[in-house]
């Protein structure tokens, strides 16, 4: 579970962001990678992530102005880190990238069963994976380590595709 402190809803403490990328899902997208990690997975991609006292605070409005200058994008996504551990925040940024008509892909170390059993004590999760259309689950397990799969670093993890799972009411792979 995470440990972090409430941060504020108007800010979003990060690590970074990357302007245009293609390999954090579908087409040219804006990726904010969140300061602060409960998982500690061996071999992750993004150690220095996972101190939730390092990184900055940035305000949601700066990283919005960021968003609206590339017109290339497809979409943004929330990375880490861990996302979860600041879902107040991300869903306050999630709520304006919407009415932008932007996709939006979560990285995330907890499972979707997780996350859904988690927005019963914290209803900003649940809401937070209702703006979510992609979504990349799993803890990386170094043993599973495959560079073959698209946007997940390890075989147990699942690209998902939110919209479709729910209108099936299962969970349904992207493509």
């Amino acid at each position: 579970m995470c440990q972090t402190e409430k941060w504020k809803q108007s800010s979003i403490r990060i690590a970074g962001i990357v302007r245009e990328s293609i390999v954090d899902g579908p087409g040219i997208r804006f990726t904010v990678f969140c300061q602060g990690c409960p998982h500690g997975c061996k071999g992750c991609h993004n150690p220095e992530t996972h101190d939730f006292k390092g990184g900055y605070d940035c305000s949601i409005e700066k990283l919005l102005h960021e968003i609206d200058k590339d017109p290339l994008l497809s979409g943004v996504t929330f990375s880490g880190g861990e996302p979860m551990c600041q879902p107040e925040a991300f869903l306050t940024l999630a709520r304006e990238i919407k009415k932008r008509e932007l996709n939006i892909v979560i990285f995330t170390g907890y499972t979707l069963e997780e996350l859904q059993s988690m927005a019963d004590e914290n209803p900003s999760i649940g809401e937070l994976l209702l703006f979510t259309d992609y979504l990349i689950d799993g803890r990386f397990v170094r043993e599973e380590r495959d560079l073959t799969l698209q946007f997940r670093g390890s075989g147990n993890q699942r690209y998902i595709d939110m919209n479709l799972t729910r209108e099936a009411g299962h969970i349904v792979s992207a493509q």
